[in-house]
């Protein structure tokens, strides 16, 4: 039932409420990297060639630009807890078929379907976790959501192996990530509705019950900040409002880090590892995914750091930080190849490390925590679903033109090229991302629309400590 609860309801841990929600990001994770190990099965079994191989990767990503477009709409509709139960739904059917593909043509049909819901969770998610917690733990929180990802990524990796081993193939690869597609749906069944998509429907009942149902929330003052954001403008947040006054330059960051986040080349590692480490002497399948799956838990490892030290270093320095390590891995992954790359796996395992450790503490979580806090409350679906769609139209180009730039370029020129565009972020990051690191989603909005200068917040008192702060 979607009406909020009173105060006589059990409470809800913004922490189970944010690791329920974050499901959707391990989906998004596990469903982006399994194809990097299947992919070596699907070859065989459906004797692909490199063309064909680029469709089997790149097809979730059209599903998940479809995802991204449609989402913003639906999201504001009917609203987050619905649109996330949906979603559970469509993963968990997605992965079904897939794995039952009788052949090429169905099996690209169902990783667009699938592909829909990462697009459209990719958005939904972050928004759903910073419209849901306390402004002090907000980078905390929405950084779950990066984790869960990156822990999705590794999961992947290791089921892969482990099938790989089993001699299974690709189908039960698929297959497994009906898993935690059912445990989104029943988890969300459990979870509420956010307080800020109630008041902009007008339900300020609502909006007050499930504020007074969050553990550490603090109603008064939250209601408050809401109540005078949505006081400057009671219209229906519309895509267009996004290029008014002030949002452009929200729009601007926002889509910026999204290209960038792609641009830097981050997915030709989650999806083509494998056929890297073979580049550089590893033999054997097995032994290409177990090296992917190092990468995979450094991945795992730094975005975990990145969860420490968002709301405390802040979210521009984790940027700046994280371009230079980004720089300094692809400058030397690229070296490698221009000196020779035949038995320089450990070498390359290193500047992979290097390059993921970097990306995980900057790029990757940074970019969704402020797509989700960067707009108002009565455009943050429509905002966060452009940067999405953005993301995702970046990740399906460099991922089509991967292995044409490898043929082209080289694979130094590749990765060269990868580290000139780091440089490129790190000059944008320095002169556009402001840090909102401490602000609340109210105190962010007014500084776009104070021509990015920040104002003093209404009335910062600090919330209730509760659980969890």
């Amino acid at each position: 039932m979607e009406q909020a609860n009173p105060r006589p309801q059990k409470q809800l841990s913004v922490y189970f409420i944010t690791c329920v929600a974050a499901l959707g990001g391990l989906l998004f994770g596990y469903d982006t990297g399994v194809i990097s190990g299947a992919q070596l099965f699907l070859v065989q079994t459906f004797s692909l060639n490199s063309q064909q191989q680029e469709l089997a990767v790149s097809c979730v990503l059209v599903g998940a630009i479809i995802g991204a477009v449609i989402t913003g709409k639906i999201n504001d509709a009917i609203g987050r807890k619905k649109t996330l139960l949906g979603l559970g739904i469509l993963f968990t059917i997605g992965a079904i078929l897939t794995a039952i593909a009788p052949n090429f043509v169905l099996f690209l049909l169902f990783r667009l379907i699938v592909g829909i819901g990462i697009g459209s969770a990719s958005s939904v998610v972050p928004t759903y976790i910073s419209e849901m917690s306390p402004f002090q733990i907000r980078g905390k929180l929405v950084t779950f959501y990066q984790l869960a990802v990156t822990i999705g990524i590794a999961l992947s990796y290791g089921v892969d192996l482990y099938f790989a081993h089993l001699g299974m193939g690709w189908p039960p690869m698929f297959a497994s990530a009906a898993i935690p597609g059912v445990l989104l749906t029943v988890g969300i069944l459990m979870s509420l509705e956010t307080p800020r998509w109630y008041a902009s429907k007008g339900r300020w009942d609502d909006a007050r019950g499930v504020l007074e149902r969050i553990q550490g929330a603090d109603p008064d003052f939250e209601l408050n900040e809401i109540h005078s954001s949505l006081s400057i403008d009671q219209q229906k947040g519309r895509l267009a409002d996004l290029f008014g006054p002030g949002l452009r330059w929200a729009l601007l960051v926002g889509v910026g880090l999204a290209v960038l986040q792609q641009f830097v080349g981050v997915n030709t590692v989650i999806y083509y590892a494998p056929t890297i480490f073979q580049s550089v002497g590893v033999s054997s399948a097995s032994s290409a995914i177990l090296a992917t799956s190092v990468v995979g838990i450094v991945n795992v490892l730094a975005t975990i750091v990145a969860l420490f030290l968002v709301d405390k270093a802040g979210r521009r320095i984790l940027l700046i930080a994280g371009c230079i390590g980004m720089i300094i891995g692809l400058g030397l992954l690229g070296a490698v190849f221009a000196i020779g790359p035949t038995h320089a796996s450990l070498v390359t395992l290193i500047a992979l490390m290097i390059y993921i450790i970097a990306f995980a503490i900057s790029m990757g979580p940074v970019f969704w925590l402020m797509s989700a806090e960067i707009f108002p409350t009565k455009v943050r679906a429509a905002g966060a679903s452009t940067c999405s769609f953005s993301n995702w139209v970046a990740n399906f180009l460099v991922s089509v033109t991967f292995l044409t730039l490898i043929n082209g370029l080289g694979s130094a020129g590749t990765f060269w090229l990868y580290g000139i565009i780091g440089v490129l972020t790190l000059v944008f990051c320095i002169t556009l991302v402001p840090e909102t690191k401490g602000k609340t989603l109210e105190q962010i909005e007014g500084y776009w629309m104070n021509n990015r200068h920040w104002v003093p917040s209404t009335q910062h008192t600090p919330l209730s400590t509760g659980h969890g702060d």
